[in-house]
């Protein structure tokens, strides 16, 4: 009966030493995970630069171009959805078509027009200005992970030559910021 108890015992010591271990491999595992994504700020902004971003572009058909960001939405709300671009004119920011950002089953599209002109702004140099446009808001109701998506032809790639796009040098899309709304 005693060698039985041992046994009991060793066993479920044995059990208890691997669900431990496996429970820590988990948890380092999706701290891993987490570290890959865009995390939501302490104030609920959601700041998604297009540098940052995984981005399909086409040459023929750039109005197709997209960028796509995995975030971490931790605080669920209504959004107001900005985005920056770098422009020389700051009368027409010169988008050919209008830009769409989908989130889930969430879309809003817009032709971004300069609401909003950053002086000074670190995010470009000179000939460029920083021109925020305001697209709308959407409600995300869900805390978790998502896929944001914009498709844009203003998605530049960072190794792309002058000449294989047109309208490099008028402007392109820098970021998109979703700002909670306060009531």
């Amino acid at each position: 009966m005693g060698r039985k108890i041992c046994g009991l015992l060793l066993l479920m010591g044995i059990i208890l030493f691997y669900s431990c271990k496996n429970t820590g491999e988990q948890k380092e595992s999706k701290n891993k995970i987490v570290q890959n994504k865009i995390l939501q700020q302490e104030d609920g902004t959601i700041s998604l630069k297009v540098d940052k971003a995984d981005c399909y572009h086409d040459v023929i058909n750039p109005s197709s171009n997209t960028a796509e960001w995995s975030v971490v939405v931790s605080k669920s709300g209504r959004f107001n959805v900005w985005l920056s671009s770098a422009t020389k004119d700051t009368t027409d920011l010169k988008y050919n078509n209008s830009v769409m950002l989908s989130i889930l089953d969430n879309r809003i599209e817009a032709r971004p027009a300069c609401d909003k002109i950053i002086l000074n702004s670190t995010d470009v140099t000179y000939p460029y200005f920083r021109a925020d446009s305001y697209l709308g808001s959407l409600y995300i109701q869900d805390t978790g992970l998502y896929n944001i998506q914009i498709i844009s032809e203003k998605i530049i790639p960072k190794d792309i030559k002058k000449g294989e796009s047109s309208g490099i040098e008028n402007s392109k899309l820098l970021s998109v910021f979703l700002t909670p709304v306060t009531r």
